[in-house]
């Protein structure tokens, strides 16, 4: 994929999320994800998914985590269609383009072939 390409879909990705209407309704999932972030226990994957930093026994946070994937899911699925890439190219650019910028000291990113790693 050429850097151009790759460019618009972050674009594309950046966009749907700003005006998403689920986004709304997510927020208390988003809170969460937010909290175990900072606590560690969930961190932002290369594929553009949240990920497992330590394993939780909380079906609530559980159930925002899924909430959030499913909804960045639906996303990249449209970026792929609409950039003609597939949904992991998508997922990555996104990673690349959006997540790695929102990144804060003291949370934990994954990267590719790698483990997690504390910002």
């Amino acid at each position: 994929m050429q850097g151009r390409d790759f460019f618009n879909v972050g674009a594309a990705v950046m966009a749907a999320l700003a005006v998403t209407p689920a986004a709304a309704q997510a927020m208390d999932a988003k809170s969460a994800v937010d909290a175990a972030k900072t606590a560690g226990i969930v961190g932002e994957q290369a594929d553009g998914f949240l990920g497992w930093v330590k394993p939780s026994s909380d079906p609530a946070l559980k159930a925002a985590v899924g909430e959030i994937n499913e909804g960045r899911a639906a996303l990249y699925r449209q970026a792929a269609a609409k950039n003609g890439v597939s949904v992991e190219v998508a997922g990555a650019s996104a990673y690349t383009q959006v997540v790695q910028a929102k990144l804060k000291p003291g949370e934990f990113y994954k990267p590719n072939g790698g483990g997690w790693v504390k910002k």
